[in-house]
């Protein structure tokens, strides 16, 4: 039986990096490099995929999964050895089988797709995927013959003045015959600047033994971008945010000015909903339609329903129903949940905490570690003192109440329905229903006292 199968190399370190993270792991959108192209891969649908491990190999094991199956080199001694290494899994299928570099995180399913049926319907023993680069520096550049035959591929380091002027890049992806592959793979050798095997060495041998060797040169040169230090990693990003904001644009999202909004993969937003510039979106985060997320908000892992609006405010891991808004300039922390219609103002703090339908905290208020029930009014300066040095406490607030100007419920307490606190009060001790609770000192007023202050003698 013929299979497909697809090999993932990402056993190297990346010093150019200048980083302790493994180069593979670095993201791109909110996703690793080498999850990039494994979610690609996927989408073809494989037989068999391997991805070939050296430097931070249980990192990326941890981060891929049972998705791929993995293969250990310990030693960095090129890609053509690497590719060697999964001779255990892979060389004796049938089929086919893509190479594909770890670090090459824009490449489309599309366009693997593509490669798999040229190389397929060409009958030829490899396939390079091709582009052409608007400049090749650093990239192996793609020898053809006279009548336009792949004749070999040079790498950078290796290359002659003439070959070095080539702007048909090796874009580092090619399909084999698989048992084609492994045959050639041991006939490479290391004489080279490097002393490293090369995988593109194996064209050579093909065209050494007059097999036909196939090349496919796709459209988009952005695809093949690799990544080798942060200045690529920086493109890179920019390059997929602008695949993911054209996405959602042309679902219906307005973004008023795209090159300025950062949105995470796999983020989902709903029609007719309108970002400001500055925003950032991250995570598993899902907002609904008819939203409007103001300028230089930041969302981590959030629902937002429909037809909330986000003012100049950060969000983590918190829930807002319909109509609800927020900010400018408040904070929700994780495990947040505001109900509808429920309208939180400027400086507002809210982490761990329920605050039903109808509700107004208007601002400068901190909400922690408490269920606020519905079309309660909570004024100006308000602190639910929720920890005493050791353990967090709740607080409790029953609906229709009345909480005044700085006043501090000290939990753990209860506030019944239709309680009134007045403001300035400190509450330590539950309140009954339709009760005023006021716990301040009585006003003592002292009669021309104002006379006896030093500016005034």
């Amino acid at each position: 039986m013929n299979t497909r199968n697809t090999i993932i190399l990402a056993a190297g370190k990346g010093t150019r990096m200048k980083s302790k993270l493994y180069k593979v792991l670095h993201k791109v959108c909110g996703r690793t490099m080498v999850d990039c192209v494994l979610t690609q891969v996927e989408k073809i649908n494989m037989d068999n995929v391997v991805t070939v491990v050296g430097y931070g190999a249980d990192s990326v094991e941890e981060q891929l999964g049972k998705r791929s199956q993995y293969v250990l080199q310990e030693k960095q001694l090129g890609t053509g050895d690497a590719v060697k290494k999964t001779a255990p899994i892979l060389s004796d299928l049938d089929g086919s089988t893509m190479v594909v570099s770890g670090d090459t995180p824009l490449f489309k399913a599309d366009t693997f797709q593509k490669l798999f049926d040229y190389h397929e319907e060409s009958n030829a023993v490899a396939t390079v995927l091709t582009s052409k680069a608007p400049n090749p520096f650093g990239y192996g550049r793609v020898i053809r013959d006279s009548e336009g035959n792949v004749n070999k591929i040079v790498e950078q380091k290796d290359a002659s003045e003439a070959e070095k002027k080539i702007d048909e890049i090796n874009t580092g992806v090619y399909v084999f015959d698989n048992k084609e592959l492994f045959n050639a793979l041991n006939q490479v050798n290391n004489d080279n600047a490097q002393g490293e095997y090369y995988l593109p060495d194996v064209i050579g041998i093909f065209k050494e033994q007059n097999k036909k060797i196939g090349a496919y040169q796709m459209d988009d040169f952005n695809e093949s971008m690799g990544v080798n230090d942060r200045i690529a990693l920086s493109n890179a990003n920019q390059v997929m945010q602008r695949r993911i904001n054209e996405e959602h644009m042309a679902n219906g999202v307005s973004m008023i000015n795209p090159s300025n909004t950062y949105i995470d993969f796999d983020i989902q937003i709903g029609q007719d909903t309108v970002i400001e510039p500055g925003v950032q979106i991250h995570g598993h985060t899902k907002i609904g339609q008819n939203c409007k997320i103001g300028a230089n908000s930041e969302i981590h892992d959030c629902v937002i329903h429909d037809g909330v609006t986000i003012t100049s405010s950060y969000l983590q891991e918190s829930e807002m129903m319909e109509g609800s808004d927020i900010g400018p300039y408040s904070h929700l922390r994780p495990h947040a949940v505001i109900g509808k219609n429920v309208h939180l103002g400027n400086f507002v703090e809210v982490k761990k905490a329920q605050i039903d339908e109808g509700t107004k905290v208007g601002h400068l208020t901190y909400v922690g570690n408490a269920h606020l029930g519905k079309n309660i009014n909570v004024g100006c300066g308000v602190i639910f003192a929720n920890y005493d040095g050791k353990n967090k406490h709740e607080t409790n607030v029953g609906d229709a109440s009345f909480i005044g100007s700085n006043a501090n419920l000290i939990a753990p307490v209860n506030i019944d329905d239709h309680s009134f606190i007045a403001a300035g009060s400190t509450i330590t001790d539950d309140v009954k229903q339709y009760d005023m609770a006021i716990a301040r000192q009585r006003q003592t007023n002292k009669p021309g006292y104002y006379k006896k202050l030093p500016y005034n003698r």
